[in-house]
């Protein structure tokens, strides 16, 4: 009648009767035989804590890779910048600009007069600044914003007005003071 041995101790104790006994080894035959049983519920939230771990995990290193080539793109800025700067560039010529806060570098006049032009910019290198052609500035640009400060090519572009009352009147950037 009772076929284990912790159906038998618990019918003894009187905390199960024979009908929820065999209701118990009824319903444990017939999870042996289909295969259906809790473990199955069990099995299933296993799986899915484990792919919402995979999809977390996925998407941890996702954001890694995205830092890492970030990283590497702008070692490659730095490493242009430092390669096609203007080396000679000192002078007695004061030219003034904004990052953050007003800076003043000394160059000499061929290189102040290629900025006020728009044929030199001045990026960001380290903790000082490069001199750097146009053409790299726009590659540089295109890669990654925030390494060009001063690019006067937009500047002169943008003030070429055809409604501009006092565009008959040039009024010279190298004014001295």
């Amino acid at each position: 009648m009772v076929k284990n041995a912790l159906q038998a101790q618990l019918l003894k104790a009187g905390l199960v009767d024979n009908k929820k006994a065999k209701k118990l080894s009824k319903q444990t035959l017939h999870e042996q035989r289909t295969g259906e049983s809790k473990d199955a519920e069990v099995k299933a939230k296993i799986a899915q804590a484990q792919q919402e771990k995979l999809a977390k995990d996925q998407a941890i290193e996702q954001e890694k890779k995205a830092a890492l080539q970030e990283k590497e793109l702008k070692a490659a800025i730095m490493q242009m910048i430092q390669q096609h700067k203007i080396r000679d560039t000192d002078g007695e010529v004061a030219y003034q600009f904004l990052d953050g806060k007003i800076k003043k570098v000394y160059i000499n006049q061929q290189i102040y007069n290629a900025l006020v032009a728009g044929s030199l910019v001045i990026a960001k290198e380290n903790d000082s600044y490069a001199f750097l052609p146009k053409a790299l500035a726009e590659r540089i640009n295109s890669k990654m914003e925030g390494f060009i400060i001063v690019n006067n090519a937009e500047k002169n572009e943008a003030t070429t007005d055809e409604e501009d009352p006092y565009a008959a009147y040039v009024i010279p950037d190298d004014l001295m003071w």
